[in-house]
């Protein structure tokens, strides 16, 4: 069946503004400018004021919710399902496991590469499937097992490429590198731990997803605005590249911005795509399907790649199209994208049948709030 205009429209927002996401957060971490107190000129490395500004840009989804809703109510006849009531504190844990999830994701991204850092998130499946089993009670097809042992393999490849070349880009050393990439990795646990506590508590309740993806954004954003001023006097050492060495200094954030504007369109540009990026990736799911939105979320990661080699960002390197491919093998497998090929087989359709079942809780589980946003 032929797209729909709308349908491209939709798959097209969703591949750009994902895009967008990823390379804007990164290009706010590439900016240098003066600070506070007299400090000289130094880099843009505010993890977690960057994710204040994602959490907002969620926070949003709510805000359009609303919007639909009404513009919805006022037709003679209403289409748009607003979904049951619920306890808002049911997003409260999922809430604070993506707060955790993403704060950890941009403290990486300032270590490595836009690409290796959007690779890398692949590595949810693998957490996401192992405590789908332990916690759901789902049982994984082999094809999943199979995706899953190829996801691993592919991460290798990935890492081994970041540690061959020496960085992820030109400003890194290569223990930051791989420092980063074990904290994506790390994130990717964490993740995975939201996906399934969604799955268990909350998509029970037939929220919609926009709602849902707003009331985590709400949460996320109050409380991590509010742990911006304990983090303020926390001394990390080290550990920290603003001139206090605290943990966030958001002031040493806002005197950057004010000597260097250009960060304030990069941080809007993050802000506003995780909200389109979002919409779009629920309205993919609604309209053409959630395989179809695991697949543009996997061309988004060549998107990005394609891209940082365009801005001079980072050099090609074989070995990280290589991982690239493998884990776009391990993804489609662990997702089923292999089944309408093998569906062709005589020997097949018994498999197919046995794992038509289970398809779309794991779509809904893979497909449910940020695509790997996310944030």
């Amino acid at each position: 069946m032929a797209w729909t205009k709308y349908q491209f429209i939709l798959a097209a927002m969703m591949l750009i503004t994902g895009s967008i996401n990823t390379l804007s957060a990164k290009w706010a971490d590439m900016f240098s400018a003066p600070g506070c107190y007299g400090s000289p000129n130094h880099a843009f490395s505010h993890p977690f004021v960057q994710a204040v500004g994602m959490f907002l840009g969620e926070l949003s989804c709510l805000v359009v919710f609303h919007i639909l809703l009404c513009h919805d109510r006022r037709k003679p006849e209403p289409t748009m399902d607003p979904g049951q009531s619920f306890n808002p504190l049911l997003f409260l844990p999922p809430a604070l496991c993506d707060m955790l999830g993403t704060s950890i994701m941009y403290v990486a991204l300032n270590m490595t590469s836009a690409s290796s850092f959007q690779m890398l998130r692949g590595a949810v499946i693998i957490f996401t499937g192992l405590l789908s089993v332990a916690f759901l009670g789902r049982r994984l097809q082999p094809s999943q097992w199979i995706g899953i042992l190829v996801t691993i393999l592919g991460l290798v490849v990935v890492g081994l490429a970041d540690f061959v070349s020496g960085h992820g880009d030109d400003s890194h050393k290569l223990s930051e590198v791989i420092t980063g990439d074990l904290l994506i990795i790390m994130a990717q646990i964490i993740v995975a731990v939201q996906m399934v506590l969604e799955e268990k508590f909350v998509y029970k309740h037939n929220v919609h997803p926009l709602k849902a993806v707003g009331t985590e954004g709400f949460f996320g954003f109050v409380i991590l605005t509010l742990l911006l001023i304990p983090m303020f006097y926390i001394h990390v050492g080290s550990f920290a590249d603003n001139p206090r060495q605290v943990l966030e200094d958001a002031l040493d954030a806002f005197c950057q911005i004010g000597h260097k504007p250009l960060i304030l369109l990069a941080l809007l540009g993050n802000t506003v795509s995780i909200a389109f990026f979002n919409f779009a990736g629920i309205s993919v799911t609604k309209e053409i399907s959630a395989t179809t939105r695991m697949v543009l979320d996997s061309l988004r990661t060549l998107v990005i790649w394609v891209m940082s080699l365009l801005l001079g960002w980072e050099v090609f390197h074989g070995l990280q199209i290589l991982g690239f491919i493998i884990l776009l093998v391990g993804t489609a497998l662990y997702n089923g994208l292999h089944k309408p090929l093998m569906a062709k087989l005589p020997c097949f359709p018994g498999e197919q049948r046995a794992e038509e079942g289970e398809a779309p809780e794991r779509e809904r589980l893979l497909g449910a709030g940020k695509a790997a946003n996310e944030s």
